[in-house]
């Protein structure tokens, strides 16, 4: 049996309180608590105590793409970061559009996982966008999927979308949309605007994020289903999604880090770890999507974590992969733009990267208030430690982090799943003893 005490934190950066974590589960949450003679110790004045982070939208590349990343690799990047659990997406090699796959993955995920893996099932098959995957099966599985992506591609089918929105009906699913018009983003490289123009890129436009946002609204308030729009970005997107909320819709979103610090004017210095999918923004963008954080628009923060190895990165702009390293730094970004600015307290925080998400991915056991009873997924942070990143510090398979060079606010000193540590002191514990 495991005991951990856990003394002097400030839970959700509020009160100062004592916790005792007893076999996977917080046992009591109080003042003055006195150290048993079995228990560890874990001094944490000045720290903030939240509930462990839970990640709606991580590309963990296995199968298939395993020089990118591996569920070993991912979760450890995950854990690094203060996750409890991630949903990993569909696009993997083989797509995870049928029982077997998903399950697979999920069975990487209890056996070398360092936080919990929730698969996530394609919602067309291959996502290739002509005809529904075995969402049921999926959902059937021991995997037990709730959430289906065709993310990196766009069910831009109409018909196809409605289909799969009354088909996740059944069993409390949703479906969550790549909110990208293909038609109006071909060959595009940057966002569209004036500098686009400048650099020769071809432009992606809002509107092409926007028509399918309102478009897929719509079809969720039709068939009475849920809609999750993926890394929302634009400030007419962010307006749609409150007009749909406003009408009483089932409709949610996410925003991603990298949409909440940086602008498209990094993309004047061609580095291909600035391209992303979708781009980045405007200022005026940036600015929207941290006001629909703050005021619950948008109802959570997800890191799209989207490893590729160096030559995927280190070529010209073109031939470059989309896509950014998250984990790690998710939660530093969040503080930086959204705490020390004023816009959103830390239990706020909570809800946003572990309240919201779990409740949206319907995963059980994470996303809880931390009080006796409930099962012990905790993160530990010091917001007034600061640290320069730096692409060989991280522990993903990967380095196309696009923070290198950039100060950052906040370290995680502690994660727990389930009563175990898998980071303690700010390091990785080896899996043999947060197994």
């Amino acid at each position: 049996m495991s005991r951990y005490l856990v003394r002097g934190a400030r839970l959700l950066g509020e009160d100062v309180a004592d916790v005792l974590v007893v076999d996977g589960l917080v046992a009591e949450v109080g003042t003055d608590l006195v150290a048993g003679p079995d228990d560890h110790v874990v001094e944490a004045a000045g720290l903030v105590l939240l509930p462990g982070l839970v990640d709606l939208h991580t590309h963990l590349r296995e199968p298939g793409r395993e020089d990118a990343e591996t569920v070993l690799t991912g979760t450890r990047a995950a854990a690094a970061g203060g996750f409890t659990c991630v949903h990993a997406m569909a696009n993997t090699d083989p797509v995870a559009d049928t029982a077997g796959v998903v399950e697979q993955v999920w069975r990487l995920g209890r056996e070398h996982g360092w936080c919990d893996v929730q698969p996530v099932g394609a919602v067309t098959v291959g996502l290739g966008g002509e005809r529904l995957a075995e969402l049921g099966a999926m959902a059937e599985s021991a995997a037990g999927v709730r959430v289906f992506s065709d993310d990196g591609k766009c069910v831009h089918d109409a018909v196809l979308m409605r289909r799969a929105l009354e088909y996740v009906k059944a069993f409390d699913g949703v479906v969550a949309q790549h909110a990208q018009e293909p038609r109006l983003t071909e060959q595009a490289q940057m966002n569209e605007g004036e500098l686009s123009g400048v650099l020769g890129l071809t432009g992606w436009p809002a509107v092409a994020e926007e028509t399918i946002v309102a478009r897929d609204a719509l079809l969720a308030a039709h068939v009475g289903s849920r809609l999750h729009v993926c890394h929302l970005s634009t400030r007419g997107s962010v307006e749609l999604v409150r007009w749909a909320k406003s009408k009483g819709w089932d409709v949610t979103a996410e925003v991603t880090p990298h949409h909440l610090l940086l602008t498209d004017e990094l993309v004047r210095t061609y580095d291909p770890l600035y391209k992303v999918n979708p781009p980045l923004r405007t200022a005026d963008d940036v600015e929207a999507v941290r006001e629909g954080l703050a005021d619950g628009t948008i109802d959570c923060v997800a890191t799209d974590h989207a490893p590729h190895p160096s030559e995927d990165k280190e070529c010209e702009w073109s031939a470059a992969a989309f896509g950014m390293l998250g984990l790690e730094t998710a939660l530093s970004v969040v503080q930086q733009t959204m705490v020390d600015t004023g816009r959103l307290t830390w239990a706020q925080v909570a809800d946003r990267m572990s309240v919201a998400p779990a409740r949206i991915g319907r995963v059980g056991g994470h996303g809880r208030p931390v009080v006796a009873g409930e099962p012990a997924n905790l993160v530990l942070v010091d917001p007034a430690a600061s640290r320069t990143v730096h692409p060989d510090d991280t522990v993903s398979l990967s380095r196309n982090t696009p923070y290198a060079g950039l100060e950052l606010p906040g370290r995680v000193v502690a994660t727990f799943l389930r009563g175990r540590p898998t980071v303690l002191d700010g390091r990785p514990v080896p899996q043999e003893v947060s197994a």
